[in-house]
């Protein structure tokens, strides 16, 4: 058993107008990167269009190859243009290739808008044809609000653009577009929508550039007062993605589990920060040290009966800039990553 965020740090509304009064738009902000990804569709490997509703439609990984510059442009889209996502090219910790998540405003970047928490569905009815669902992530989540989430940041945007990322195989079909638009309050020429399956080289980067926002998330669940959050930092090995979906979604989420590091900056007592620092890694579920395809096939393909400790980065550092105290917590685990995605050179 892990001991509890000390009750003076979360107050009984420890979430509560995290961001009340915020003035920043994310999906203003965001509008930049993506003209940018729209104009620079061909260099990154994307395809661009209009679906039936007139909404923009960009295709990073479904029939278009993508790339890993589009998925660190996504990144920082799904980011709300509150976060930097760059590339490290050095054989660090074993591993060749890396990508480091950086923000100012790590609550409002990576909660308000990263976060993929908007659940999309439609029955086989009406689709005509074949369910679906996915989860959407990005600034446009703000606008329609509809997760508890936003109660408890005390956030909501207005913008007259959105942009929401999808991690799918297939375009949502016309019902979903046509709900995104009513719930976002948009008009269908303001709303782009960008596809980003895992198996593909941008799905494969744009998730595991979500390694400060799983902190953030895991920090949020234990009870931190988010307020206190002031900046954050991250860093995971970017794998090589897989032809399976399992197996892609498997190595993304192993990055982050086995191979996140993430140094956070917060505000109040020590010991909110030392107990944050113990409680935040992975390595405190009793799932810790299998592959997630692993974890995910014994839950019988069902996220929710995975033990919640395990979404969580590996290792962790807590600096308290109140008191100039820094607490550790964690330890990579690049050996498992180095099992399930090295094969020996012949």
């Amino acid at each position: 058993m892990t001991e509890s965020i000390p009750a003076g740090n979360a107050t009984p509304d420890a979430h509560a107008a995290a961001l009340a009064g915020c003035a920043s738009s994310v999906n203003r902000e965001v509008a930049p990167w993506v003209d940018r990804l729209v104009a620079g569709a061909a260099a990154l490997g994307a395809d661009v269009r209009r679906d039936v509703t007139g909404a923009t439609v960009v295709d990073a990984g479904i029939g278009a190859p993508g790339s890993v510059a589009a998925g660190l442009l996504i990144g920082e889209i799904c980011m709300g243009g509150f976060g930097h996502v760059t590339l490290r090219s050095a054989a660090a910790d074993g591993w060749p290739t890396w990508i480091e998540v950086r923000s100012s405003q790590p609550v409002l970047a990576c909660l308000a808008s990263q976060y993929a928490g908007w659940s999309l569905a439609a029955s086989k009815e009406e689709t005509g044809g074949k369910k679906f669902f996915s989860l959407g992530s990005g600034p446009a989540r703000a606008l329609a609000g509809k997760e508890t989430l936003f109660e408890e940041l005390g956030y909501r945007d207005r913008a007259e653009r959105g942009v929401l990322v999808l991690e799918v195989d297939r375009a949502p079909p016309e019902v979903v577009v046509r709900k995104v638009l009513r719930d976002c309050g948009l008009r269908p020429e303001a709303l782009t929508l960008v596809l980003t399956p895992t198996t593909s080289r941008a799905g494969t980067t744009q998730v595991v550039a979500r390694v400060l926002e799983v902190a953030l998330h895991k920090a949020h669940t234990l009870g931190f007062e988010l307020a206190h959050i002031v900046d954050g930092l991250g860093i995971a090995p970017l794998p090589a993605p897989h032809p399976d979906g399992v197996q892609a979604m498997g190595r993304t989420n192993d990055a982050i589990l086995y191979g996140g590091r993430v140094h956070l900056s917060v505000r109040g007592s020590d010991d909110a920060a030392r107990a944050l620092a113990a409680q935040l890694p992975s390595h405190n579920s009793s799932d810790h040290g299998q592959s997630f395809a692993d974890i995910f096939k014994a839950a019988g393909h069902d996220f929710y009966k995975i033990d919640p400790a395990l979404f969580a980065p590996s290792e962790v550092w807590v600096s308290n800039i109140d008191t100039g105290s820094t607490f550790h917590g964690g330890a990579l685990d690049m050996g498992l990553l180095q099992k399930l995605w090295l094969n020996d050179s012949v």
